[in-house]
Protein backbone atom coordinates (compact mmCIF):
# COMPACT_ATOMS: atom_id res chain seq x y z
CA UNK A 1 0.00 0.00 0.00
CA UNK A 2 2.95 2.22 0.49
CA UNK A 3 2.86 3.92 -3.48
CA UNK A 4 -0.97 4.54 -2.74
CA UNK A 5 -0.83 5.47 0.40
CA UNK A 6 2.34 8.17 -1.22
CA UNK A 7 -0.57 8.84 -3.93
CA UNK A 8 -2.90 10.26 -1.80
CA UNK A 9 -0.83 12.19 0.66
CA UNK A 10 0.68 14.06 -2.75
CA UNK A 11 -2.02 14.77 -4.60
CA UNK A 12 -4.39 15.92 -1.80
CA UNK A 13 -1.66 18.02 -1.11
CA UNK A 14 -1.19 19.28 -3.90
CA UNK A 15 -4.59 19.84 -4.61
CA UNK A 16 -4.83 21.59 -1.12
CA UNK A 17 -1.93 23.68 -2.82
CA UNK A 18 -3.81 24.70 -5.92
CA UNK A 19 -6.86 25.57 -3.62
CA UNK A 20 -5.44 27.88 -1.08
CA UNK A 21 -2.27 29.25 -3.45
CA UNK A 22 -5.25 30.01 -6.10
CA UNK A 23 -6.91 31.90 -3.50
CA UNK A 24 -4.40 33.83 -2.32
CA UNK A 25 -3.21 35.12 -5.84
CA UNK A 26 -6.94 35.37 -6.70
CA UNK A 27 -7.47 37.97 -3.51
CA UNK A 28 -3.98 39.59 -4.10
CA UNK A 29 -5.13 40.32 -7.99
CA UNK A 30 -8.87 41.11 -8.07
CA UNK A 31 -8.99 44.23 -5.87
CA UNK A 32 -11.50 43.63 -3.69
CA UNK A 33 -13.71 41.80 -6.36
CA UNK A 34 -15.09 38.91 -4.19
CA UNK A 35 -16.96 37.21 -7.11
CA UNK A 36 -13.51 37.74 -9.76
CA UNK A 37 -11.68 36.16 -6.73
CA UNK A 38 -13.28 33.04 -6.57
CA UNK A 39 -14.01 32.75 -10.11
CA UNK A 40 -10.19 32.67 -10.22
CA UNK A 41 -10.32 30.14 -7.24
CA UNK A 42 -12.77 28.19 -8.91
CA UNK A 43 -10.90 27.51 -12.46
CA UNK A 44 -7.50 27.03 -10.58
CA UNK A 45 -8.82 24.12 -8.36
CA UNK A 46 -10.65 22.49 -11.26
CA UNK A 47 -7.77 22.50 -13.87
CA UNK A 48 -5.98 20.69 -10.48
CA UNK A 49 -8.33 18.53 -9.90
CA UNK A 50 -8.25 16.85 -13.61
CA UNK A 51 -4.20 16.91 -13.34
CA UNK A 52 -4.01 15.17 -10.23
CA UNK A 53 -6.75 12.60 -11.10
CA UNK A 54 -5.42 11.71 -14.53
CA UNK A 55 -2.35 11.35 -12.85
CA UNK A 56 -2.39 9.26 -9.65
CA UNK A 57 -6.26 7.40 -10.78
CA UNK A 58 -3.69 4.46 -11.77
CA UNK A 59 -1.65 4.22 -8.66
CA UNK A 60 -4.61 5.15 -5.87
CA UNK A 61 -7.45 5.64 -7.54
CA UNK A 62 -6.73 9.49 -6.54
CA UNK A 63 -9.38 9.89 -4.11
CA UNK A 64 -8.00 12.40 -1.84
CA UNK A 65 -11.19 12.61 0.18
CA UNK A 66 -11.99 10.63 3.04
CA UNK A 67 -15.47 10.99 2.11
CA UNK A 68 -14.91 9.35 -0.80
CA UNK A 69 -12.37 6.52 0.79
CA UNK A 70 -15.37 6.19 3.55
CA UNK A 71 -18.14 5.69 0.47
CA UNK A 72 -15.70 3.65 -1.79
CA UNK A 73 -15.20 1.23 1.10
CA UNK A 74 -19.07 0.91 1.80
CA UNK A 75 -19.28 -0.07 -1.59
CA UNK A 76 -16.57 -2.48 -1.04
CA UNK A 77 -14.23 -0.67 -3.76
CA UNK A 78 -11.79 -0.18 -1.11
CA UNK A 79 -10.81 -2.54 1.09
CA UNK A 80 -11.79 -1.43 5.01
CA UNK A 81 -8.07 -1.98 6.04
CA UNK A 82 -6.91 0.66 3.92
CA UNK A 83 -9.67 2.95 4.88
CA UNK A 84 -7.57 4.75 8.00
CA UNK A 85 -4.25 4.60 6.21
CA UNK A 86 -6.02 6.50 3.09
CA UNK A 87 -7.68 8.98 5.50
CA UNK A 88 -4.32 9.88 7.66
CA UNK A 89 -2.50 10.37 4.53
CA UNK A 90 -5.39 12.54 2.91
CA UNK A 91 -4.96 14.32 5.88
CA UNK A 92 -1.45 14.46 6.10
CA UNK A 93 -0.89 15.61 3.08
CA UNK A 94 -3.62 18.45 3.39
CA UNK A 95 -1.74 19.95 6.08
CA UNK A 96 1.20 19.86 4.23
CA UNK A 97 -0.60 21.64 1.08
CA UNK A 98 -1.93 24.38 3.35
CA UNK A 99 1.60 25.00 4.45
CA UNK A 100 3.19 24.78 0.87
CA UNK A 101 0.67 27.34 -0.78
CA UNK A 102 1.99 29.84 2.38
CA UNK A 103 5.82 29.15 2.20
CA UNK A 104 5.12 30.07 -1.79
CA UNK A 105 3.89 33.36 -0.78
CA UNK A 106 5.59 34.48 1.80
CA UNK A 107 2.94 33.63 4.63
CA UNK A 108 3.18 31.86 8.20
CA UNK A 109 3.64 27.96 7.09
CA UNK A 110 -0.04 27.31 9.06
CA UNK A 111 -1.74 29.80 10.56
CA UNK A 112 -5.96 29.13 11.93
CA UNK A 113 -8.08 30.85 9.70
CA UNK A 114 -10.66 33.54 10.55
CA UNK A 115 -12.28 33.10 7.88
CA UNK A 116 -16.60 32.93 9.29
CA UNK A 117 -18.64 29.92 7.41
CA UNK A 118 -21.39 29.76 9.39
CA UNK A 119 -24.70 28.96 9.84
CA UNK A 120 -26.82 25.87 8.79
CA UNK A 121 -27.66 27.18 5.11
CA UNK A 122 -23.89 26.49 4.97
CA UNK A 123 -23.84 23.23 6.32
CA UNK A 124 -26.67 22.36 4.02
CA UNK A 125 -24.53 23.12 1.23
CA UNK A 126 -21.43 20.62 2.59
CA UNK A 127 -23.73 17.88 2.56
CA UNK A 128 -25.36 18.78 -1.19
CA UNK A 129 -21.88 19.06 -2.52
CA UNK A 130 -20.73 16.24 -1.12
CA UNK A 131 -23.79 14.13 -1.60
CA UNK A 132 -23.13 14.75 -5.43
CA UNK A 133 -19.44 14.84 -5.73
CA UNK A 134 -19.59 10.76 -3.95
CA UNK A 135 -23.02 10.08 -6.56
CA UNK A 136 -21.11 11.38 -9.68
CA UNK A 137 -17.70 9.38 -8.49
CA UNK A 138 -19.93 6.08 -7.82
CA UNK A 139 -21.75 6.74 -11.01
CA UNK A 140 -18.58 6.99 -12.94
CA UNK A 141 -16.45 4.97 -11.60
CA UNK A 142 -16.52 2.13 -14.02
CA UNK A 143 -15.78 4.51 -16.99
CA UNK A 144 -11.88 4.67 -16.31
CA UNK A 145 -9.56 7.82 -15.03
CA UNK A 146 -10.69 10.46 -17.90
CA UNK A 147 -14.54 10.20 -16.96
CA UNK A 148 -13.70 10.44 -13.04
CA UNK A 149 -11.57 13.06 -13.61
CA UNK A 150 -13.78 14.89 -15.82
CA UNK A 151 -17.24 14.88 -13.70
CA UNK A 152 -15.22 15.14 -10.60
CA UNK A 153 -13.86 18.83 -11.77
CA UNK A 154 -17.32 19.61 -13.29
CA UNK A 155 -18.98 18.97 -10.23
CA UNK A 156 -17.15 21.32 -7.84
CA UNK A 157 -16.35 23.56 -10.73
CA UNK A 158 -20.13 23.96 -10.64
CA UNK A 159 -20.50 23.42 -6.69
CA UNK A 160 -18.00 26.44 -6.04
CA UNK A 161 -20.83 29.13 -7.34
CA UNK A 162 -23.99 27.08 -6.62
CA UNK A 163 -23.42 26.22 -2.86
CA UNK A 164 -23.40 28.87 -0.33
CA UNK A 165 -20.55 27.19 1.15
CA UNK A 166 -18.43 27.19 -2.09
CA UNK A 167 -18.17 23.63 -1.89
CA UNK A 168 -15.46 22.03 0.20
CA UNK A 169 -17.50 18.53 -0.05
CA UNK A 170 -14.03 16.94 1.65
CA UNK A 171 -12.66 16.36 5.34
CA UNK A 172 -9.07 16.77 4.50
CA UNK A 173 -9.46 19.69 2.36
CA UNK A 174 -11.57 21.20 5.20
CA UNK A 175 -8.53 20.39 7.79
CA UNK A 176 -6.15 21.93 5.16
CA UNK A 177 -8.11 25.31 4.65
CA UNK A 178 -8.62 25.36 8.82
CA UNK A 179 -4.91 26.02 9.27
CA UNK A 180 -4.92 28.98 6.78
CA UNK A 181 -5.79 32.46 7.39
CA UNK A 182 -6.81 33.20 3.85
CA UNK A 183 -9.49 33.40 1.31
CA UNK A 184 -9.92 29.89 1.06
CA UNK A 185 -10.15 29.70 5.02
CA UNK A 186 -12.53 28.27 7.48
CA UNK A 187 -12.67 29.47 11.29
CA UNK A 188 -11.83 25.88 13.48
CA UNK A 189 -15.02 26.64 15.02
CA UNK A 190 -17.05 26.08 11.65
CA UNK A 191 -14.87 22.76 10.38
CA UNK A 192 -16.70 20.32 12.50
CA UNK A 193 -19.75 20.59 11.40
CA UNK A 194 -18.90 21.32 7.76
CA UNK A 195 -16.96 17.64 8.44
CA UNK A 196 -20.15 15.95 9.94
CA UNK A 197 -22.61 17.36 7.11
CA UNK A 198 -20.11 15.87 4.68
CA UNK A 199 -20.02 12.66 6.03
CA UNK A 200 -23.90 12.78 5.79
CA UNK A 201 -24.14 13.51 2.07
CA UNK A 202 -21.50 10.70 0.94
CA UNK A 203 -23.85 8.26 3.24
CA UNK A 204 -27.12 9.63 1.40
CA UNK A 205 -25.24 9.35 -1.72
CA UNK A 206 -24.34 6.01 -0.91
CA UNK A 207 -28.17 5.19 -0.57
CA UNK A 208 -29.37 6.40 -3.32
CA UNK A 209 -26.38 5.13 -5.47
CA UNK A 210 -27.19 1.52 -3.97
CA UNK A 211 -31.16 1.94 -3.80
CA UNK A 212 -31.78 3.74 -6.27
CA UNK A 213 -29.11 3.85 -9.37
CA UNK A 214 -28.45 -0.07 -9.80
CA UNK A 215 -25.49 -2.41 -8.58
CA UNK A 216 -22.07 -0.97 -7.48
CA UNK A 217 -19.81 -1.23 -10.55
CA UNK A 218 -16.11 -2.27 -10.32
CA UNK A 219 -13.35 0.27 -8.72
CA UNK A 220 -9.83 -0.17 -8.89
CA UNK A 221 -8.41 -1.15 -5.68
CA UNK A 222 -4.89 0.05 -4.63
Amino acid sequence: MRPALAAEALGTGLLVTAIVGSGIMAERLAGGNAALALLCNTLATGAALVALILTFAPVSGAQFNPAVSLALASRRALPWRALVPYVVAQCAGAVLGAALAHAMFGLPLLSLATHERGGLGQVLAECVATFGLVLVVLGNGGRGPLAAALVVAAWITGAYWFTSSTSFANPAVTLGRMLSDTFAGIRPVNAPLFVLAQIAGAAAAVLVDRQALGAPVAHERP
